[in-house]
């Protein structure tokens, strides 16, 4: 008989993970919803395995070490919890289950490498951007590295847009109808800067006022989905700081970014910023929902031909934030779009943040099986709403040889809108 988690074990967030445990009732119905479950065909890597197995480790009663070879494959993408008829919350079980657990783990050097070099790169655009450039180098002796290494260095373009910086406001075009304050992100500020230009752009346009805060940071995501619990408070704690309480709005346009601000009372829970946690992640949201709540937009005339679009749900915009309508309805705003779903569009693409670096095989299958389901309904372009998507459906398309475009949502509605 196993006894049940002690929320006082595992303060401050052991009462959150004790609730998702306890919603459970092993339905089964998350299994056919979980890419690493089709991917591995082992009860133990679907959601309700790994629920058991880190209820198991909680209560004491399983070592860590026999959980870990399943729950490490978790992508965190969620697409259990749209499944799930019970309404299990899963994400207030599996980042803060890796938060708990890893500081008691040992990894290998390799490993602690790849890991280390990801945490001190990738949330500070500075350093990522000479990490970039300092990869075309490296490139030649791709051979010699470790594996997570040369996968790094594969998601890497052949060369880095010019660096773009942002001023600290942006007015309103016309009536002002809404005052937002803008995450730009750490990645992709330096990987594709033009998605935050292009959201800019359309903010404006469309009458809002748009603030981007020049002292913020990360938003923590990555620390978070890899169990870096020190280091995610401190990433929210400064955006806490740094992001103006007078505006209507925090506006992201980065699945990832979104999920994980959404997610700040956990992150912060028992720090004594639980307050100003959850008054900040009232106000987060996509930049397609805030469009789609303001009404009317700015109409675009018809300038150009058809369209085929094929979208891609970013997993922390559908799954995660529920976000699924509003950026269909943006595209489908633009005259000639035809817009084409994607089969199996719940499957993750296999980005997730680091899971390029930590699980590169199953990575590698899910980004290839996209590719060929976006390449089957022949798109031009395709647009999602998450820069580690971007990354990973460029890198697979180019793999087969396709000319397919990747773009942001709102890259395509400031194309269409600067051709009028």
């Amino acid at each position: 008989m196993l006894h049940n988690i002690q929320p006082e074990d595992h303060p401050p967030l052991g009462a959150r993970m004790a609730s998702a445990v306890s919603t459970c009732v092993h339905c089964g119905f998350c299994l056919a919803a979980c890419p690493t479950y089709q991917e591995l065909g082992q009860e133990a890597d679907s959601p309700r395995g790994r629920i058991v197995l880190m209820k198991e480790v909680l209560e004491g009663t399983l070592a860590l070490e026999a959980a870990l070879p399943h729950i490490d494959p978790c992508l965190g993408c969620l697409a259990c919890e749209p499944a799930c008829p019970s309404g299990v919350p899963y994400r207030d079980l599996i980042s803060p289950f890796r938060a708990l657990t890893e500081p008691k783990r040992k990894r290998k050097l390799a490993e602690r490498l790849s890991r280390t070099l990801a945490q001190r790169t990738l949330p500070y655009p500075g350093r990522l951007r000479l990490a970039a450039l300092g990869a075309r180098i490296a490139k030649p002796f791709a051979g010699w590295l470790p594996k997570s290494l040369r996968v790094m260095l594969d998601l890497l373009p052949e060369s880095l847009p010019r660096k773009q910086t942002w001023q600290e406001i942006y007015p309103a075009i016309g009536r002002r109808r809404a005052r937002v304050a803008l995450l730009t992100g750490c990645a992709q500020s330096v990987l594709d800067p033009d998605i935050n230009t292009a959201t800019i752009d359309v903010l404006t346009r469309n009458g809002v006022e748009v603030v981007v805060p020049q002292g913020q940071s990360c938003c923590g995501a990555l620390s978070w989905h890899i169990g870096n619990h020190p280091q995610a408070q401190a990433f929210a704690q400064h955006n806490l700081d740094a992001f103006p309480p007078d505006v209507d709005a925090i506006v992201t346009n980065a699945a990832g970014c979104g999920s994980a601000m959404h997610e700040y009372d956990l992150i912060l829970k028992g720090t004594g910023d639980d307050q100003r946690a959850e008054a900040f992640r009232s106000k987060v949201c996509d930049v397609s929902v805030l469009l789609d709540t303001l009404g009317p937009l700015q109409p675009i005339p018809a300038t150009q031909g058809k369209l085929r679009v094929a979208y891609h749900d970013a997993c922390h915009l559908a799954n995660a934030q529920g976000v699924r309508s509003q950026p269909r309805k943006l595209l489908r705003l633009i005259p000639g779009v035809e817009l084409c779903e994607i089969a199996d569009a719940h499957l993750c693409c296999g980005s997730a943040g680091t899971y390029n670096i930590d699980q590169p095989e199953i990575a590698n299958s899910l980004g290839e099986q996209k590719a060929d389901h976006i390449l089957a309904i022949d798109p031009v372009v395709v647009a999602t709403g998450n820069i580690g998507c971007i990354t990973q459906l460029r890198a697979h398309l180019a793999k087969k040889g396709s000319n397919v475009l990747v773009r942001h949502t709102m890259q395509i509605l400031r194309d269409a809108y600067q051709e009028t």
